[in-house]
């Protein structure tokens, strides 16, 4: 049994269910991924001339809080230090920050100021890996990885991960003590059983390189309520499992065999192939794919993080603004259907073409239509269980029918619990998925 601890507060977690994440960094000037340091093999001072120019001149962090909350996010989490080892904080415990940049700002504070400001919950994340730090040994994605191993043995003479671990002690005290009440803190990643590229043992990291019982213990103490995610590789210290880039078809929780301690999921995605911005990059879902990463995730009772990754210059691209326009769009009329809900109890169950969520709360159940039929949309177990129906987003009543229902040519029948809902011919206009909403008896 896993040692517990501690938990943070996850009610407010699995009421709003949707969050942004942001990537930036360093890599946003090569634009071509955030993991180009290791990918490209990049030697320090080859890539610090990325350091020496970084100067996000447009920055605005309050476009980017009320993007955010027009689309419907109510909490963010925003990449403290990636891989690259570069901090956009003014820590005091490295040289390699934002502050010593032409930037010259904590541009972390003024994150944190322009979402709260618009009613946002704040969230850091923070990464175990450091290629930068002199004390971190070369390992499987260290961009030293693939030089030979007398070379790889020689770099890591005098590195000493022990003094690694009292400076991620250090910055992550100064993250929970300077920038007041944080929600989430999102620690990324372990690796413990991985090999070197040429198949050597001992290429990987966990737990005890980390230390992640003093990090968990650090945590707990500065902020207890704060939510923790589960890539410590330290059972027990998570409150969340966070799949990445793809949809559980069913809640992860019932098929989780490790932590039983997690008390909730949250799926990360991205709108394009990367997290980092690049410029380059041409796999962007579309604006239903994206509604529909969303309802997935909350018909599936887990939260959705969805990325974006400003470009080197400070500002969302224009896809990425269209991107979270579609979520505006779509959850001004429709939030209802998100904001306090889960996955259906069993009694209900999905057919073809919609998905169902559900609000205990109001006893509402939220039916979205991922397939516009024609004329009738039937629907399983709702035989007189339903008070009222209507179209979300406009309120308009909807007619059903749970015995016979006429049709050119003969009737349905219905010989189970299904209902048959009738719709208007046409799609409502400008509505990527429509909602209807279930008043249950």
């Amino acid at each position: 049994m896993s040692e517990n601890y501690g938990h943070g507060d996850l009610s407010w977690f699995k009421h709003d269910r949707f969050g942004m994440f942001i990537h930036y960094g360093l890599y946003s000037m090569p634009a071509r991924h955030e993991w180009i340091r290791s990918i490209e093999q990049y030697k320090d001072e080859d890539y610090h001339v990325f350091f020496k120019y970084f100067n996000p001149d447009l920055f605005e962090p309050q476009v980017w809080a009320k993007a955010a909350r027009e689309a419907g996010m109510k909490y963010v989490v925003f990449t403290t230090k990636h891989h690259e080892g570069f901090c956009m904080w003014d820590t005091k415990y490295t040289d390699f920050k934002i502050t010593n940049t032409p930037f010259g700002r904590d541009m972390l504070r003024e994150v944190v100021d322009a979402f709260r400001a618009e009613g946002i919950r704040i969230g850091f994340y923070y990464s175990l890996i450091d290629w930068n730090h002199p004390d971190f040994t070369v390992d499987c994605f260290h961009p030293r990885k693939c030089e030979p191993k007398e070379v790889v043995d020689k770099l890591n003479e005098g590195r000493d991960m022990k003094r690694y671990q009292d400076y991620m002690i250090n910055q992550i005290t100064e993250l929970l003590t300077n920038y007041g009440k944080i929600d989430v803190m999102w620690f990324d990643f372990s690796y413990p059983e991985n090999k070197f590229p040429d198949g050597r043992e001992g290429g990987g990291k966990g737990h005890k390189d980390w230390d992640s019982e003093r990090i968990i213990k650090t945590v707990r103490s500065l902020q207890p309520h704060i939510i923790v995610d589960n890539r410590l590789d330290l059972p027990g210290s998570g409150d969340i499992l966070t799949p990445e880039q793809y949809t559980p078809t069913g809640n992860v929780l019932e098929d989780n065999r490790g932590d039983n301690t997690i008390g909730a999921w949250e799926g990360c995605q991205t709108f394009s192939g990367s997290w980092g911005y690049h410029r380059d990059e041409m796999t962007w879902k579309s604006d239903e794919q994206c509604i529909k990463m969303l309802i997935d995730h909350v018909s599936r009772d887990g939260n959705l993080l969805m990325n974006v990754g400003p470009t080197s210059r400070g500002y969302l691209d224009y896809r990425a603004m269209d991107r979270l326009s579609a979520y505006a769009n779509w959850m001004r009329y429709n939030s209802r259907s998100i904001y306090g809900c889960g996955q259906a109890p069993a009694e209900f169950q999905e057919g073809e073409g919609y998905r169902l969520t559900y609000n205990k709360e109001t006893n509402r159940l939220y039916i979205h239509i991922y397939s516009w039929p024609y004329r009738m949309l039937h629907v399983k177990s709702l035989k007189d269980k339903v008070a009222f129906m209507q179209l979300l987003h406009d309120g308009s009543e909807l007619a059903y029918s749970s015995s016979e229902v006429p049709v050119c040519g003969g009737k349905i029948t219905h010989k189970d619990d299904s209902i048959s809902i009738y719709l208007p011919v046409n799609k409502p206009e400008n509505m990527i998925v429509p909602v209807i909403e279930v008043m249950l008896k």
